[in-house]
């Protein structure tokens, strides 16, 4: 493995996703033969299968650990450092986050001596909580030696530590962590400023429109207590899913088109086969209607060009 690597996490339920993520980092580097790309596969971890259907702390309420969950993957993100021996440097993305420019230009960048960089959530969990986005996160490996990600992972069934403070990196010590530009994890925003597009709103994400949502909303709500009730009850009478309803079409055509821009490429390419594809349309994994959005969508300007014209916001 190279000094420098990106990696994206997964499970089975984004792996498309996580593909196209990939391909995006490579197409629009002009350095792409500095660094590796790495997708971890949460099933590739035996760790995650031990636990199925176990209790786990989750923001002080005790919740079922579900493997076939949307973002089951999320604790991989912080097992980088053990992958690379503990040296080099790292960048971590969720698998719905799609480079419009050169991810070089992050890896590289001056650390100021920082042993993590990334950006604070926005909203409740960004103002209220002081959480920082782990979805990108840049890492110096060699000052992260603490992570063992087993370990921890482990620690959330004895409910010594909570899932939440853990991703929002608030057990780290904050004066390790540096803040990056917002436009390298730009939520749902996509601007002639935007270096990676994050598609975080997950019930408008573009390659899931139609299909029944299969991921768990919040359970706490500090500034109106009710609707974590109301959401507890929903839970224990309808089941994980039940009452959530569809997803919806991407409110912003731009990022729709960004997406399936890329994955038209990729298809061109062979890195997703039609009959991937078409299995994962079996499985609820992509918008059934996936070959006839392609169809219509516009070809990307060519790699080194901004892929959309897009005007500023």
């Amino acid at each position: 493995m190279k000094d420098y690597c990106v990696f994206i996490q997964t499970n089975h339920k984004q792996i498309v996703g996580a593909l196209v993520a990939e391909y995006a980092l490579k197409r629009n580097s002009q350095h792409s033969d500095e660094f590796d790309v790495q997708i971890m596969e949460m099933r590739d971890y035996p760790f995650f299968a031990r636990h199925e259907g176990e209790p786990y702390l989750r923001d002080g309420v005790k919740r079922p650990w579900l493997n076939d969950d949307l973002q089951s993957f999320t604790p991989t993100r912080f097992l980088p450092p053990e992958l690379m021996g503990y040296q080099g440097r790292a960048v971590v993305i969720d698998p719905d986050i799609f480079a419009v420019a050169d991810v070089w230009e992050l890896l590289a960048r001056d650390m100021e001596g920082k042993a993590i960089m990334c950006r604070r959530r926005h909203l409740t969990k960004g103002v209220v909580d002081r959480c920082f986005a782990s979805s990108v996160i840049l890492l110096d490996c060699a000052k992260l030696k603490h992570w063992k990600v087993e370990e921890a992972f482990e620690e959330m069934f004895t409910f010594k530590r909570d899932y939440m403070p853990w991703i929002c990196l608030k057990m780290e010590d904050r004066d390790t962590i540096g803040l990056f530009e917002p436009e390298w994890n730009d939520f749902d925003k996509l601007t002639p400023n935007t270096r990676m597009l994050h598609v975080t709103r997950r019930r408008t994400q573009p390659w899931k429109a139609g299909l029944p949502i299969d991921w768990r909303p919040a359970e706490r709500f500090r500034l109106f207590p009710p609707v974590a009730w109301l959401m507890r009850a929903r839970r224990h009478l309808f089941g994980e899913y039940g009452l959530l309803g569809n997803y919806k079409e991407h409110p912003d055509p731009n990022q729709t088109n960004l997406f399936f821009g890329l994955l038209k490429e990729c298809v061109d390419q062979g890195i997703v086969t039609e009959d991937m594809l078409r299995e994962e349309m079996r499985q609820n994994h992509v918008r059934h209607d996936a070959f006839e959005v392609l169809e219509r969508t516009p070809d990307l300007a060519p790699p080194g060009d901004p892929p959309l014209n897009l005007s500023a916001a």
